[in-house]
Formats: C-alpha cells, sequence, structure tokens
C-alpha cells in the first residue's frame, strides 16, 4: 500500500504519518518544485495558489519522483481541499505515472470543505482501468484515534465487499 500526499501547512502531513502507521503504508510527500509561501496560500487575494485552481490546465512541477510505483496496487492519496477541489499538483502527480489497473483512495483534509467533487475530478487524469474508491476528509487538527478508526473501518470494508489488496 502506498500513501503519496500533499501538504504545505502539515495538517496532511501529520494525517500520512498516523495513516503509514496504522496501515503499514509507504508514505511519499509529493513536493512542488518552488515552495509555497504564505502569501501564495492566502486564499481569495490573487495568490499563487488562487491563480493555480482558476486554471484547470496549471500543472505545478513536483521536486523528485516516485521510482518504483509498479510495485503498488492500491494508492491512498492524500491531499487538502483549496477552493473545493484538489490542488493543481495533486494532477501532475496523477498524470506523473501510469495507474492502470490500480486501486486509488483519496483521503483529503479541510477545516470546512467537505471532500465533494475533488476525487471526481481526477478521475478523467487517470486510465479508465482504475478503480476509484469513495474519498474521506478529514478535519484540521484530526486525531490518530480518529484516523485509525476510520481508516481501519473504511479498509475493512473495502477488503470485505471491494477486494482491495
Amino acid at each position: 500500500m502506498f500513501y503519496p500526499y500533499f501538504s504545505c501547512t502539515g495538517t496532511m502531513e501529520a494525517l500520512a504519518g498516523y495513516a503509514a502507521d496504522i496501515l503499514g503504508a509507504d508514505v511519499y510527500e509529493i513536493v512542488p518544485e518552488e515552495p509555497y509561501t504564505d502569501a501564495d496560500l492566502a486564499y481569495y487575494t490573487g495568490g499563487r495558489a488562487d491563480q493555480e485552481q482558476d486554471d484547470p490546465d496549471a500543472r505545478p512541477a513536483i521536486s523528485g519522483s516516485v521510482e518504483n510505483m509498479e510495485e503498488y496496487d492500491t494508492v491512498l492519496l492524500g491531499y487538502p481541499i483549496w477552493h473545493g477541489q484538489a490542488p493543481r499538483i495533486i494532477s501532475t502527480f496523477l498524470e506523473s505515472y501510469d495507474f492502470a489497473g490500480k486501486t486509488i483512495v483519496p483521503f483529503c483534509t479541510s477545516h470546512s470543505s467537505g471532500v465533494g467533487s475533488s476525487a471526481d475530478n481526477l478521475h478523467s487524469l487517470c486510465a479508465d482501468s482504475t478503480e476509484w474508491k469513495d474519498g474521506t476528509r478529514f478535519g484540521g487538527g484530526t486525531e490518530k484515534d480518529m484516523i485509525e478508526e476510520k481508516c481501519c473501518w473504511n479498509l475493512l470494508y473495502a477488503l470485505l465487499f471491494n477486494s482491495i489488496k
């Protein structure tokens, strides 16, 4: 099991660490080639994040790469919600690898927004044979025991009814 995640404020980073401990997943941080500043992340100011989210073709560059993606069948994809959607760097990530035949389970964080259509809007970036599971949203400040409870239940359900490996 593989858990790539993107985090600018540390919220998703903490959740990725919890999930790695609980599920035994290999973790990979999606790092932007040009790091985001506080000014870039300030909502509704016309900053970099606003500009990227307003441009469906924006693809921020990623620093580094995953060298053994072919080894994973299940990908837990972690990202924050920005303006109701996954950050555009997640599009860059998904378009950088072949997810054909893999299962992707999105996990997102938000202080206010739900998962919404964020995961649905990512489906077209992967092969038709990619199996997408329903996403889960965690609020800011979610503790490890909540992650454990929710992850274990969701994973058990998926194993019993949807054959995730």
